[in-house]
Order: structure tokens, then C-alpha cells, then sequence
């Protein structure tokens, strides 16, 4: 099933993984050991979909190297509790009802990933669709809904007590959504507006980026790039971070900012310091040099850019890997629209800010295209980059804009309303990209619905179970359930 995640993005877990559990869940004597099969298959789904999490510990490994293996190990034994209570409850349930209980159950488990104690929505069972057209229904469902129907998909099927029923069914399925999402798949490259944003990725490794020896080599870089041809566009935007100086506090700085991006307008990542309160900050000034907008990250990184408990750990010397004072970074106030004369509104994400859906919208209002800032040299160079950018781009076809993705290095480029990057800057490359904004599509379906679609879907099986009688199978309905199933 984690190999339906980027880069490898093959969805073989839906007729491989999905099956073989739900059929394991079927012959599950109790519910705990329904909750040991869950908790054994998530603890395999998230140490092989989300292994560069090790990858952080090794930008300092003289300090925090020796903790890689114990954060894999928890992280992945820790989400798959929710998986072990979603296959719990559903074990509960009589027969082959337990297979419908297990779609509701494990797509609300989810649903709770991503919101419970901040929330962790990476590698959501919907983005192993992200080299499909499938991807597209995420316009329609969102990404809970569109892993609801990849789990129904994979384990309704097995209700049948036939091997050519069920494939037949399964088959049916995915032709079924694959012809969906390739009815909304675009059939044209994407109109583009008259509006031109040069993307600069200076590359700095990230054991290297706050180097005394190095910070102004990758300053001078990032001025460098910002120059571009000489050709000129109406804004230059650098990735988190990216300024080497707290804002505000280097006039000098600025004024070589201003110089390298000439008539242009700027936005770019900044630390920022507020009444003692550190904050991970996008600026943005106009062509004149006044300061248009500031955005403050809102959705921090837990043992990124704060710790939980952070006055105990620090008495273990254990401070955030972004840390810069030992105090860990403020929360901003959430997300916000900025207007600017010369430039379509826009919707700004901090890096992490990127994978929570939610946070690529504002009640009552709509941008005209989306912003990511981003930092991925802390994710490693196999996976972790390109899953983000999975994220970035299912924000894109959840809200139908375009995102301009500017990344210290990662990937940078500018992504379409239909998720497509239509042109960037490979990874572990510094270099800049001049390209010109899409037109936004009309609001999306999800863009108004939000999750009611497929909390609908929920409620709908939940009946059916219900009508079924939701109660724990005795030892005898359990041998004539797997009986039926032995072949």
C-alpha cells in the first residue's frame, strides 16, 4: 500500500493490500485482534510511506542522530493507532457487515490523523491516485472523500463469496472512477494571465543554510537568481526562510534586495521578532520598496519549530530542529488573503501549511491563485520532497487555482488548477524560473462543500450497518462467515 505514495505512486494496495486485510479482518475471532491486525498493518503502512522522517535528525546527527530510528518506530506505531481502533470497531460488527463498518471506520480514523493533536495528514490514502486521472475527483470529495471510496473500493468487494465476483466488482470500481476523474482531466494546457512570477530556488543544504561561513553565499545566490535574464516580471518570490536576516533588522540587506529585484514586486520567507515572540514570516513589498503584507505561519511543526512541554525538554537540551532562540516559534493567526495592486489576490502557505486542506482557504472569500513557501531539504532527497509536492498539488485541484511553489530546494515550479506542474526547478538545483500565472477555474465543489459529501457517504453505511445489526459475531456465525469466504 506505501508504494501507491510518491515516487513510487504505483495504487497496487488497492487490489493487493486492501483485499488481503479486509479478508484477514473477516476471519478476526474478536475485536482485539481486529485492533492487533490494524495496528500491524498501519505500523507497515507508515514506516514504508513516511521513512524520510529519519531525515531531519541527520542535518545535526552529532545531536540529534541517535533519535532517527526511535521517531520512525514511534511515528509510525503511533498513527497506526488509528488505524488499531478502526479495525477494532470494526471487528465488532457480524460477518461480512464488518466490511462495511471498516470503510466508515478507517476513513473517520483518518479524518481524526489529520485533526487530533494538530494533526498529520501526510500520505492520506487518497494521493496514491496522484499520477492518475482518479486524482481529479479530489475537486468533488476531497481527499477524505476520495480515500473512502479507495478503501471501499479495495474492501466491499470481498462481501462476494466468489473470487470472479469480487475481482469483477473491483474491476468495475476503478474503471468506474478512473473514467470519472477523466472526465474532469483537462484536455488543454491551462489559459495564463498576463501576470509573470519569477520562482528562485537557491539550494541550500540545510546543515549549511545557517553556516557563519555560508549564509552570504546563498544571499548572494538568491540576488543573483532574483536578477534572472534581465527579462522583466511582476514579482520575485524566494522560499522560506530564504532572507538570512531577522526582517526589519538589516537595512543594508534590504537594500540589496531591492536592487536585485528592480522593478518588481518581492515575497519570500523571513524569521521575524515581535515583542520577543519569533515568528516563521512571509513579507511582501511592492515595486516602490513598502511593505504590502506580512504573514505569519500559523500551523507550526511539533519538534520542528516548537516542543510540546518545551520547558521539560529543554532541560534535556532538546529544542526544535528549526529552533533559532531555544524558545521555539509563535503561531500567526491563521490563514489570509492578500491584495496588492499589480497582482491577483493570493492565499500564502508556510511549507507543512500545505498538506492541511483546510488551511488552503478563508470562510467567505476566495483567492485567485494559492502561494507555498517551502523548505524541503529537511525531508531528504527520495521521497519526502516529492510527497510534498503531491500535497501542493491536490490543494490546487481541491480549490481549482494555481499554486507558484518556491522551494529553498525541493521542487520549485508553478502548478495548474488541475494539479499538473507545468514547469519547475528539479530538485537539489539552484536556478529560477520565470513563468506566467494560470487562470483560476470556478469554485470547486469541495471548495463550498467541504467534507459534508462524504460525511454523507458515512452516514449512509453507518445505516447499513445498523440495519444489519451492529453486535459482536458468535464463535459460530464467525466459522460459517469464514466458511464462506475459504476460497
Amino acid at each position: 500500500m506505501a508504494l501507491g505514495h510518491a515516487p513510487v505512486s504505483i495504487p497496487v494496495g488497492v487490489v493487493l493490500g486492501l483485499p488481503v486485510l479486509a479478508a484477514l479482518l473477516v476471519r478476526a475471532p474478536s475485536a482485539w485482534a481486529g485492533f492487533r491486525l490494524g495496528w500491524l498493518a498501519g505500523s507497515a503502512y507508515f514506516a514504508g510511506s513516511m521513512f524520510w522522517i529519519v531525515e531531519p535528525f541527520f542535518v545535526e546527527p552529532e545531536v540529534y542522530g541517535w533519535m532517527a530510528p526511535f521517531a520512525l518506530i514511534f511515528l509510525s506505531a503511533g498513527l497506526a493507532l488509528f488505524w488499531a481502533v478502526a479495525f477494532g470497531f470494526a471487528a465488532r460488527a457480524q460477518g461480512v457487515t464488518r466490511l462495511v463498518s471498516l470503510v466508515v471506520a478507517l476513513t473517520l480514523a483518518e479524518f481524526a490523523r489529520a485533526h487530533i493533536f494538530t494533526g498529520f495528514p501526510w500520505g492520506l490514502l487518497a494521493y496514491v491516485w496522484s499520477e492518475t486521472p482518479v486524482f481529479q475527483l479530489l475537486a468533488w470529495v476531497g481527499p477524505h472523500g476520495l480515500g473512502m471510496i479507495t478503501v471501499a473500493l479495495g474492501v466491499l468487494p470481498m462481501v462476494f463469496p466468489w473470487r470472479v465476483a469480487r475481482g469483477g466488482m473491483m474491476a468495475v470500481g476503478i474503471v468506474g472512477i478512473w473514467l470519472a476523474g477523466q472526465n474532469f482531466a483537462p484536455t488543454r494546457d491551462a489559459p495564463l494571465r498576463d501576470v509573470t512570477v519569477r520562482l528562485v530556488q537557491p539550494n541550500a543544504p540545510q546543515h549549511l543554510k545557517w553556516h557563519p561561513d555560508h549564509m552570504a553565499v546563498f544571499f548572494q545566490r538568491g540576488l543573483a537568481l532574483s536578477k534572472g535574464d534581465g527579462s522583466a516580471v511582476d514579482a520575485v518570490i524566494w522560499p522560506e526562510t530564504a532572507l538570512p536576516f531577522r526582517w526589519g533588522t538589516n537595512e543594508r540587506g534590504f537594500e540589496l534586495l531591492r536592487d536585485a529585484v528592480g522593478d518588481a514586486q518581492f515575497i519570500g520567507g523571513v524569521q521575524r521578532s515581535v515583542d520577543g515572540a519569533m515568528y516563521n514570516s512571509m513579507v511582501h513589498f511592492d515595486a516602490t520598496g513598502a511593505e504590502v503584507a506580512i504573514y505569519d505561519k500559523s500551523h507550526l511543526v511539533p519538534f520542528g519549530e516548537y516542543i510540546p512541554f518545551a520547558n521539560i525538554a529543554a532541560q534535556f537540551g532538546i529544542f526544535g530542529f528549526a529552533d533559532v532562540n531555544q524558545m521555539g516559534f509563535a503561531a500567526g493567526t491563521g490563514p489570509r488573503i492578500v491584495k496588492a495592486d499589480g497582482l491577483p489576490a493570493y492565499l500564502a502557505m508556510i511549507c507543512y501549511e500545505a498538506i492541511f486542506p483546510g488551511l488552503a482557504q478563508v470562510k467567505g472569500a476566495r483567492p485567485e491563485w494559492l502561494l507555498h513557501l517551502t523548505n524541503d531539504a529537511w525531508y531528504g532527497e527520495f521521497s519526502g520532497p516529492y510527497q510534498h509536492l503531491v500535497q501542493a498539488r491536490a490543494r490546487a485541484i481541491e480549490q481549482g487555482l494555481p499554486v507558484a511553489r518556491a522551494a529553498n530546494t525541493g521542487v520549485s515550479g508553478m502548478i495548474d488548477p488541475y494539479g499538473r506542474v507545468i514547469a519547475s526547478v528539479p530538485l537539489n538545483t539552484d536556478g529560477f524560473l520565470d513563468v506566467a500565472l494560470p487562470e483560476p477555474l470556478p469554485a470547486t465543489f469541495y471548495s463550498k462543500m467541504g467534507e459534508l459529501p462524504w460525511w454523507y457517504g458515512a452516514l449512509f453505511l453507518i445505516a447499513i450497518v445498523i440495519m444489519q445489526g451492529h453486535r459482536v459475531a458468535t464463535k459460530e456465525e464467525q466459522l460459517s462467515t469464514i466458511d464462506g469466504l475459504n476460497d
